[in-house]
């Protein structure tokens, strides 16, 4: 009887990379300090807690609101919103809005989740529950006001959905119209939050109409992308969820509340066991957050817009053009003598560790993105190399007036 001897691999080495689209994000070294500097910790450890109840009263700060139930899912964005969809029951009318491919991931969760199991049955990957109405807005077009008003006085649904910033098509949504909507005709708003926290500066309390809140560790916050990510519920949201219960007991706000020291809408001294925390995602994500806080919402908010800025008007002076209004991300199609070539483009410039992103949907867009980029050396560094790749595929690039851009625009008001 013949051994086989099983090749043992060689240590893992990932090189350093810029991480230049729309996220993740480069994470803080001062996170990456505070993650590998944990103690091997019992997740139930003392300063684990004490770490976790912080986390909390910090996320309250930086959302903006006084939302008892403001607390961390762990794992990525799509964690927070299961989390945040795990009140929408089968036979739920829900209307969700949808003009990217993220955004158009979460109408299909959405209708997952409201889909009867006849529904289920009949397509079990892609099920076309009756109850839900998805208004699919054109690629690169926002959502409206004038849009969410006339879905919900049509459908008159219980639960309305939107995504706050669609990193797949670049585009601002209208959170105030969304949220004067839901309060005008009686429906509970549902945000995809997971690209604008940390980087727009806005409190969710100003928003009555929205009722569930989900985001991200790895954007805004620049935190691990296997954290925490943050998720706030009204007393509407968990009223509504207590009556109807959920399918599930991972991602059960309810649940996940009470390892936070939330329990019957109280902040208790001590959480009760729900899943195992990591000492070291905790500690990463406490510190990203005391960052958010020191550097402040609203001066991080200013640096975005100023820093997108510079980018935008460099690769528009390279024959781009710029379709996006995000402050953290531009979205672009290439010069037309380059145009079907995104994504060669895209993977040459991925070969040699700077790391943008297409477009995941039609029509093939580049993305650019400064995510924890703020600063004139950083962007620079995106806008040099972005104009080498142009270069190399062919595309006509004037290098002096790009350095004369980047230096007119880089006074010392905005060097930093």
């Amino acid at each position: 009887m013949s051994t086989k001897i099983f090749q043992i691999y060689p240590p893992l080495s990932i090189p350093e990379t810029l991480a230049a689209g729309p996220g993740p994000g480069n994470t803080d070294a001062r996170v990456l300090q505070a993650f590998a500097g944990a103690g091997v910790a019992d997740h139930m450890q003392g300063d684990v807690l004490r770490g976790m109840i912080e986390c909390k009263h910090m996320l309250r700060k930086i959302w903006g609101t006084r939302n008892t139930y403001t607390i961390a899912v762990a794992g990525t964005g799509w964690s927070a919103l299961d989390t945040m969809f795990s009140a929408v029951m089968p036979g739920d009318k829900v209307v969700a809005f949808a003009n990217g491919t993220f955004s158009g991931i979460n109408a299909l969760t959405l209708r997952i989740k409201a889909a009867t199991s006849q529904e289920h049955a009949a397509n079990p990957l892609n099920p076309q529950a009756a109850s839900v109405t998805v208004i699919d807005v054109p690629h690169g077009e926002p959502v409206t006001a004038e849009m969410v008003d006339a879905a919900l006085a049509e459908h008159k649904p219980k639960w309305a959905f939107m995504a706050h910033w669609e990193t797949g098509s670049g585009r601002v949504n209208d959170l105030r119209g969304f949220s004067d909507a839901c309060e005008r005709h009686d429906v509970m708003g549902l945000i995809d939050a997971v690209s604008s926290l940390g980087v727009d500066d806005f409190a969710i309390d100003d928003y009555p109409g929205i009722a569930g809140w989900a985001s991200c560790p790895q954007k805004g916050l620049c935190c691990l992308p296997l954290t925490y990510a943050p998720v706030s519920f009204t007393d509407a949201y968990i009223d509504s969820l207590k009556a109807s219960g959920a399918y599930t007991y991972v991602h059960n706000p309810i649940f996940e509340a009470r390892h936070w020291g939330i329990v019957d809408g109280h902040d208790v001294d001590k959480g009760t066991y729900h899943r195992t925390h990591s000492g070291y995602a905790v500690a990463a994500f406490h510190e990203a957050l005391r960052l958010t806080l020191q550097e402040g919402l609203t001066r991080r908010t200013v640096s975005y817009k100023t820093h997108q800025a510079v980018l935008r008007d460099a690769v528009t002076a390279m024959g781009c053009e710029v379709t996006s209004d995000m402050p953290s991300l531009v979205v672009l199609n290439l010069p037309p003598e380059l145009t079907g070539r995104e994504m060669e483009l895209v993977q040459n410039c991925r070969a040699q560790g700077f790391g943008i992103w297409p477009t995941l949907s039609a029509p093939v867009q580049v993305r650019i993105g400064i995510l924890n980029q703020l600063n004139r050396e950083a962007v620079s560094r995106i806008v040099r190399l972005f104009a080498e790749a142009i270069r190399e595929l062919g595309g006509h690039v004037d290098f002096e007036d790009i350095e004369a851009l980047l230096e007119s625009r880089y006074g010392t008001s905005i060097a930093a």
